[in-house]
């Protein structure tokens, strides 16, 4: 046998051995997670959807919500609106503010995603990281990655012109809680575990700005 195939076949043995390792180690994760916000209750009414249904055809739609659904209806509306939104790129991006945002409070510094979030969601977070930082707690956090990105729901106020989209994550982490004397009090610092969230989006359709903030977490 030669030795570039002896090679393969250790090389090929190794990637088994490390896919199989990784798969042990996936749990549910418990502890220091964001804390879940809530939209306000008049951010929270049913939004009333214009009169128009989603384009035949719009595959940008039609990839994430049900056709014919409230859902499918109210990104039409928003792109009536706005004919530049795309459901996919959006998405692309939530993921990508998801992955920072929750690090950020994972690492206790919220300065560079504060523009982000909406100002209860800032207080909310910025009152758990206060929290730990009374308690002498540190969280030693490394993510992995995002596993899902989905969306979970649309609505658009054609009145105010609001829209607010709801994405689902499923992130996985490798996150340990140590106390002042560096015992890890929450989590494990050798394995990983997935996290799943529900966050909301918000942004007033039509306008130059073109950031959505996060306006609630659940």
């Amino acid at each position: 046998m030669s030795n570039a195939l002896i090679q393969l076949l250790v090389l090929a043995g190794i990637a088994i051995f490390l896919i199989l390792r990784l798969r042990n180690v996936l749990g549910t994760r418990d502890g220091f997670e964001p804390p879940k916000v809530e939209t306000p209750d008049e951010q929270r009414a049913r939004f009333e959807v214009i009169d128009g249904t989603a384009e035949e055809g719009d595959q940008d739609i039609a990839d994430h919500a049900e056709p014919g659904s409230p859902q499918a209806e109210a990104l039409a509306a928003m792109k009536q609106v706005e004919p530049s939104f795309a459901v996919g790129p959006f998405l692309g991006g939530a993921k990508s503010a998801y992955e920072m945002i929750l690090m950020a409070f994972e690492r206790g510094d919220l300065s560079e995603v504060r523009p982000f979030l909406a100002e209860p969601v800032a207080e909310a977070f910025q009152s758990v990281i206060d929290q730990r930082a009374q308690q002498g707690l540190k969280v030693e956090a490394q993510y992995l990655g995002t596993r899902e990105t989905g969306l979970a729901n649309a609505e658009y106020d054609p009145t105010s012109g609001l829209a607010e989209i709801s994405v689902r994550f499923v992130g996985e982490l490798i996150a340990a809680t140590r106390d002042a004397e560096g015992n890890v009090v929450e989590g494990d610092p050798r394995k990983s575990s997935k996290q799943r969230d529900t966050w909301t989006f918000a942004r007033r359709m039509g306008q130059d700005d073109p950031n959505w903030l996060l306006v609630a977490t659940g």
